[in-house]
């Protein structure tokens, strides 16, 4: 049997798509404009984006107190299961978790609440969450698994970019685009 590394973001779950538009309606519902959103989305994605950290941002950086960080935040999880991509989960339940691994970037803590906010923890061997590159993670499941093939796919070209794929020779890549650019495997 194949072995499957999926990414996170944008690949299992629709990040961008949908679960930002999610976020930054949360916070206009409680008045703030998206152009001031956008400014602290960008200093709290350079120090390492949290949800729960962006909230608190906005919220004491504007003098806003119609809500808490904490009842935001809750808000903007509460809709991590609606976002994911529910064709492919259905897919990952038949090959089944000990063919089936997550490699995320982001910050740890962060990146496994949503995993397991999700509900989809346990469709997964393992998850690994990096802050740097995917290279360290995603070969050692390839060495592991030598006797097989393993299919990485991730949204991101550049991920692929720094793989040893001549040592790890079973380790394939896959740009995922849509649910059709991994369909020939699964």
């Amino acid at each position: 049997m194949s072995k499957f590394i999926f990414d996170f973001d944008d690949v299992l779950f629709y990040n961008s798509d949908m679960f930002k538009k999610h976020m930054y309606d949360c916070f206009l519902k409680f008045g703030m404009n998206k152009d001031v959103i956008k400014k602290y989305y960008a200093i709290e994605k350079e120090k390492g984006f949290v949800i729960f950290n962006l909230a608190q941002s906005v919220l004491e950086g504007e003098n806003n107190d119609t809500i808490s960080a904490v009842d935001l935040n809750e808000m903007i999880m509460s809709k991590v299961p609606d976002c994911l991509n529910i064709d492919l989960i259905e897919k990952i339940k038949i090959l089944g978790s000990s063919n089936c691994f997550i490699v995320t970037h982001g910050v740890p803590e962060y990146q496994l609440y949503k995993v397991w906010r999700s509900g989809i923890y346990k469709y997964f061997k393992e998850v690994y969450v990096i802050q740097d590159t995917k290279k360290y993670s995603v070969e050692a499941i390839s060495k592991q698994y030598k006797d097989e093939d393993v299919y990485f796919i991730d949204d991101k070209e550049s991920r692929f970019g720094d793989l040893d794929l001549t040592t790890y020779r079973n380790l394939k890549t896959i740009l995922f685009v849509d649910n059709n650019s991994v369909a020939s495997i699964i």
